[in-house]
């Protein structure tokens, strides 16, 4: 017996957008296991293995594919997280505002409309505990490798902003940083805009001015890395492609 997909129906679709447009547009939400696709009548319902990808969906009632602003829209409401809290961390555990940097960062077209309500949803759910986990992780298990026990990447930039009187012995440390992070939230959080990154990720106090500010720092992750797609979860993984960072199928 098939698994229970979680659907968003989708209308308003432009002439030019194909069932790949759709695909590419909506994975970002989450893996998608199916799309139902009527090119006449310009609509579709695409079927998410998550509700959580699909509540992340509605969000982008309003959205502009090829031109044209989606209808996006459920016959249901769905909750935001699974009742199976052993799967590893996935594209649909990210906070929303980060899914919508994601968007921006890609070209596509949100307004901040869509951005605040993005920021509403990470302000009603929290931030997703298993995606804090694996950020924490992150911070705390690359510092060790880089800095020393019970050491982490977004402190040592704060103890490094704070105090610039070491400086060669920072530049020695940042470059061990730099030679273990592989992916974008690692490097990011070692940048001089690592307490920003960290509080964007792990806090729900955003404003719309602080998404486009990600999609920034996002997109030129992208261009500066060479981009490769690894099968995970179903999802682009990021080796330079900001659409979902590393291995651990975020």
């Amino acid at each position: 017996m098939a698994a229970p997909t979680h659907a968003v129906h989708v209308a308003n679709i432009a002439p030019t957008t194909n069932q790949q447009h759709l695909h590419d547009f909506f994975e970002f939400c989450g893996k998608i296991t199916s799309i139902d696709f009527n090119a006449d009548a310009k609509s579709a319902t695409v079927h998410f293995e998550k509700p959580s990808a699909a509540k992340t969906a509605l969000m982008l009632n309003g959205g502009t594919l090829d031109g044209s602003a989606l209808t996006v829209t459920s016959d249901v409401t769905y909750p935001d997280e699974d009742e199976n809290h052993e799967d590893p961390v996935s594209q649909s555990d990210k906070p929303r505002a980060a899914v919508a940097a994601e968007y921006l960062a890609k070209g596509y077209t949100l307004s901040d409309q869509i951005l605040q309500r993005a920021i509403d949803l990470d302000n009603k759910q929290g931030i997703s505990k298993r995606f804090l986990s694996y950020f924490h992780s992150i911070d705390s298990s690359i510092g060790s490798k880089a800095l020393g026990p019970d050491k982490t990447i977004s402190g040592k930039v704060q103890e490094t902003l704070q105090a610039a009187t070491q400086q060669a012995k920072t530049v020695d440390e940042q470059r061990g940083i730099t030679k273990t992070a592989h992916d974008y939230y690692t490097k990011a959080l070692a940048s001089p805009m690592g307490k920003k990154v960290y509080d964007f990720y792990t806090t729900t106090s955003k404003q719309a001015l602080d998404i486009h500010e990600e999609a920034k720092r996002l997109h030129a992750a992208n261009k500066a890395t060479p981009a490769t797609t690894t099968e995970t979860s179903g999802e682009k993984v990021q080796g330079g492609d900001p659409a979902a960072p590393p291995a651990a199928g975020v």
